[in-house]
């Protein structure tokens, strides 16, 4: 069975195919740089998500080199609206404000250098984002989810990426090297108010997707 579903997974990423040589290269780069970025199969399955809801106004929570932010920008604006995407690290906002240059995305969006936690109360109360996408430090998930939920429009989707930290939330204590157990707890404990207070699902591919909708 295990060997089945690895089959499964390389042929759903074999699907995924990226055409932009622009974006081709950032994605090259920020792994050769060892930038954490969005997995293939993770990316394919939000891209389809937001595009079919026809995702406007997207708001994103940790930039890093841009990479998934392009896709994000492009769905974006060709719904009318536009990408808010916030970064802490200087250099990798500023890659990722080189990268949005490169594909003419810059002007039409809004890239933020700063904690989300003190941004996220500085962005418009009146504007709805109709899709969030959260990927930053996994030990402020809780707070990050909470602050933007108050932002999300009636039958938005907040995605949420690497709920299940290399896996180490689905195992026994125990098992959780030292370092990790911290932040294990934590992911653990939103899972599970997720579960119990929202309107949530938790896909196990990737590092685990997290699903909500308002």
């Amino acid at each position: 069975m295990i060997e089945n579903f690895i089959e499964s997974s390389k042929y759903t990423q074999n699907l995924f195919k990226i055409e932009n040589e622009i974006i081709q290269n950032i994605k090259k780069e920020s792994l050769d740089e060892n930038v954490p970025i969005i997995t293939d199969e993770v990316l394919n399955y939000m891209i389809f998500t937001a595009r079919n809801m026809k995702a406007g106004n997207i708001l994103e929570i940790g930039t890093a080199t841009g990479y998934s932010g392009l896709f994000l920008a492009q769905i974006a604006n060709e719904n009318g609206g536009f990408l808010t995407t916030m970064e802490i690290d200087e250099k990798r906002y500023n890659k990722a404000v080189e990268n949005f240059k490169k594909l003419g995305l810059f002007e039409k969006n809004k890239m933020i250098l700063g904690d989300a936690l003190e941004q996220i109360p500085k962005l418009d109360k009146n504007l709805k984002y109709d899709f969030i996408f959260i990927d930053a430090s996994k030990g402020q998930y809780l707070k990050f989810f909470e602050m933007s939920y108050e932002l999300l429009s009636e039958n938005g989707i907040i995605f949420i990426d690497n709920l299940m930290f290399r896996g180490l939330v689905a195992v026994q204590e125990e098992e959780v090297p030292k370092r990790y157990k911290t932040i294990v707890k934590r992911l653990g404990e939103f899972i599970e108010k997720l579960n119990e207070e929202y309107n949530f699902v938790l896909l196990p591919f990737g590092d685990g997707v997290g699903i909500v909708k308002k």
